[in-house]
Order: structure tokens, then C-alpha cells, then sequence
């Protein structure tokens, strides 16, 4: 399937625990003030991609212990980010997710249908990024009201945990 990146690390140490692959989703509502990616927002800039083309390169990379899905917002084109994440999981890799949105509101459906992708991530660095709270202590996030979801726990248990690194 077809869908717009912006780029991507082949090994980053920066988005999340470990060696990661991270693709950057082009496209994003969201329009963070003093975002690190605004040439991410536009939804027709960056490079047309094709999901297999990018599930092989990442699978290709070795020394990886997990993928992260950034952007622009991943969950923006859900059905790409969900086979990437599925795939991935697939071949034992953690699957993290950086998204504007806040993950009740995913649940809840006013995210469109970003919900399809959180049955396969580990966790979901949630919220808009606030200039106000930006927080350089705050632990792979860049302001303080954005959360790090253990996605799988919250799915099973019915209520939003927080990961603990």
C-alpha cells in the first residue's frame, strides 16, 4: 500500500529504549507550536512509499531491538502505520508510536481510525507537543503532558497505564 514518509534513522538511540529504526510519517493535523518536524505537516509533501518496500528495508537492518513511528503523526495514515507495526511485531521488534493525539481520544474514535494501529505498538507517546511544558528531563518525550502508554496493558486492562522505563 501507498502511503507519504518524510524519511527515516536506520539506528537511532533517541526514540525510545534500545537501537531503533524510526520512520517519519509526512502529514499532520496537529501543528504543534515550535514542533522539531514542521516540514512534516504537509500531507502531500515528503516521498510516496510503498508499506512492503519499507516492512523489507526494516527487517534488512540489523542490530534493532524496536521500530518507532513518528512524523508528522503515523496514526494520520493509520493502515500504513498498522501493517508497518504488525509486521514488525511480527519479527520480534518493539513497536513505539509518537502521535498528537491523546490516546482516550483514539480509543473514543475522534482520531479517525488511528485505533486500528494500537493493538500492535508497546507504547504510544501521547499528546500534543506544549512549548510551555517543554521539559528536557522529560524521558523520550519533549514536554511534560505527553504520556508514555503501555498500550498493551491498557488494552487488556481496560484503563490507561503508564509505561515505566
Amino acid at each position: 500500500m501507498k502511503f507519504r514518509t518524510a524519511g527515516a534513522v536506520r539506528h537511532s538511540s533517541v526514540n525510545g529504549p534500545g537501537v531503533r529504526y524510526v520512520l517519519f510519517f509526512q502529514g499532520c493535523p496537529h501543528h504543534c507550536r515550535a514542533c522539531q518536524n514542521p516540514e512534516t505537516w504537509a500531507p502531500r509533501a515528503g516521498t510516496e512509499s510503498d508499506t512492503d518496500d519499507v516492512i523489507r528495508q526494516i527487517l534488512a537492518t540489523r542490530y534493532l531491538d524496536g521500530i518507532t513511528l513518528s512524523g508528522g503523526d503515523p496514526l494520520w495514515q493509520p493502515e500504513a502505520a498498522r501493517a508497518i507495526a504488525k509486521a514488525s511485531r511480527e519479527a520480534g521488534l518493539s513497536v513505539w508510536a509518537y502521535t498528537g493525539w491523546v490516546y482516550e481520544d483514539i480509543l473514543a474514535g475522534r482520531a479517525g481510525r488511528a485505533d486500528i494501529v494500537l493493538p500492535y505498538l508497546d507504547v504510544l507517546v501521547d499528546g500534543p507537543f506544549v512549548l510551555a511544558k517543554k521539559d528536557g528531563t522529560a524521558i523520550w518525550r519533549g514536554s511534560s503532558n505527553q504520556r508514555l502508554i503501555d498500550v498493551q496493558k491498557s488494552l487488556t486492562e481496560g484503563r490507561t497505564i503508564l509505561f515505566e522505563p
